[in-house]
């Protein structure tokens, strides 16, 4: 196949005096520069600076109120496994996670299938599996894994002498988009929604062409239609029982969730959400975490209370996880919370810069990947927690508290530094073109999915 550009196209030939040896003269000299991207790199130490923060402002709290350290020291042990994680991964060349990639999609659809036959209620729904002391959350590693899975199907299909993939590869990767969603269904409407949006972008970026994209887009919302009225349907009739009303009360939950009635669940809320004049609502069960995360982003004003001083904290569910986006601009600001977008922003166009780096499709298809997964989510996340989307659960990729979801991110952010390590050539035209030449032959044909 092709390669995506042409190096010969893009980087002219250098006439040299006599006396210098040329690059091909050099091939064993000259030792390609492995180097990260130093933007990720800031853009990680950057959000792991306001978790740390928001993570002293969670123990501030807890070790006051009931003198437990257990949370705290289990969190700051997550975000060091996760930088251990990246250190790791960074260093691997990308062939091994071309070659690993299907195992990790087989391996998280397995896990998805056996929570639902043995997992742990988080939330209202079955969504962890418990190890011991470790409780896992299988869903993350699925949202990653729909990411990598059609990266690596993508590649594997491009259309020789074109900009196109087979059908063949769109039909496996539209499979693949419907498994995910299917598992995750259950889960929650956005992660459902988040899977058919990586999807459809990296359907975009992969080339696959507007006929076959309009299908597949057709195809999502007849099925995504009809599962969710036949999940109403199902619903329709099934009242909660007298022990799922008291269980939803203890939780401090919607009756519709401790039911197991999840479909019923999102529609209230997104009747409720494009409600007209919902702002003078009495705060109750059904709407607490919304209003409470609107005082607490309005308590805060653009310059905060300070880290610890939330006052809202204590009272808002799930504070520190799906709605530390909320706890962010109460403490440190709506600067703060502007600067915490503009890093996740910043990062899916720092993918782009090194997936027009890449000379294979593969890497390129799989940096962006990454990038796509980690900042939607946060996307996603503040969207809900800022009132444009409707309430659902979805953490903040490095800031919320919550072991899988730190480990996944790392996972991806290694990921996207072995990209830029390993397959990003860097530097002006002449030194391209001499690290290109620099890498042994065999290295070109690591990856058999060239564009």
């Amino acid at each position: 196949m092709e390669p995506i550009f042409n190096i010969d196209e893009v980087v002219p030939e250098v006439v040299k005096p006599a006396n210098e040896t040329t690059a091909s003269e050099d091939l064993g000299k000259i030792k390609p520069k492995l180097r990260t991207d130093q933007h990720i790199w800031g853009i990680y130490i950057s959000l792991l600076i306001i978790s740390v923060i928001e993570l002293f402002s969670a123990s501030s709290q807890e070790v006051e109120v009931n003198d437990i350290y257990g949370p705290i020291i289990r969190h700051a042990r997550f975000l060091a496994m996760g930088l251990v994680l990246m250190l790791v991964i960074q260093r691997f060349h990308f062939k091994y996670i071309f070659k690993l990639t299907p195992l990790y999609v087989f391996g998280s659809i397995m896990a998805m299938i056996l929570v639902m036959g043995v997992g742990v209620k988080v939330n209202g729904a079955q969504r962890a599996l418990q190890l011991g002391s470790i409780m896992i959350l299988p869903a993350e590693f699925l949202k990653l894994a729909a990411a990598l899975g059609i990266a690596y199907i993508l590649s594997r299909n491009q259309m020789p002498g074109k900009r196109d993939v087979t059908t063949k590869g769109v039909v496996m990767s539209a499979s693949l988009t419907l498994i995910s969603a299917g598992l995750l269904f259950s889960h929650g409407l956005t992660n459902t929604l988040l899977i058919f949006a990586i999807s459809m972008s990296m359907m975009l970026i992969g080339g696959v062409g507007m006929k076959k994209i309009g299908i597949v887009c057709a195809i999502y919302l007849v099925i995504g239609s009809a599962a969710m009225g036949y999940k109403l349907m199902q619903n329709k009739d099934a009242a909660p029982t007298k022990e799922a009303i008291e269980t939803a009360a203890l939780n401090k939950e919607e009756v519709g969730a401790s039911a197991g009635n999840r479909s019923s669940t999102w529609v209230a809320r997104i009747q409720r959400h494009f409600r007209l004049n919902k702002a003078g609502d009495k705060i109750d069960d059904t709407n607490k975490q919304e209003q409470l995360s609107y005082i607490a982003q309005a308590h805060g004003g653009i310059t905060g209370v300070g880290p610890g001083n939330s006052r809202e904290n204590a009272r808002l569910p799930l504070a520190f996880s799906d709605y530390i986006y909320a706890i962010v601009i109460e403490e440190l600001g709506l600067v703060t919370g502007i600067f915490v977008l503009l890093c996740y922003i910043w990062l899916l166009a720092r993918a782009g810069r090194v997936a027009t780096q890449c000379k294979q499709t593969f890497p390129c298809l799989l940096v962006i990947g990454c990038a796509i997964y980690i900042v939607y989510q946060a996307l996603f996340h503040m969207a809900i927690v800022t009132g444009v989307f409707p309430v659902s659960g979805q953490p903040l990729p490095l800031i919320s508290k919550g072991g899988t979801s730190v480990i996944v991110t790392s996972l991806a952010l290694g990921i996207m530094l072995s990209t830029s390590r390993h397959a990003a050539f860097k530097g002006d035209k002449e030194a391209i073109r001499r690290e290109l030449n620099a890498l042994p032959e065999s290295i070109h044909n690591d990856n058999p999915s060239q564009l």
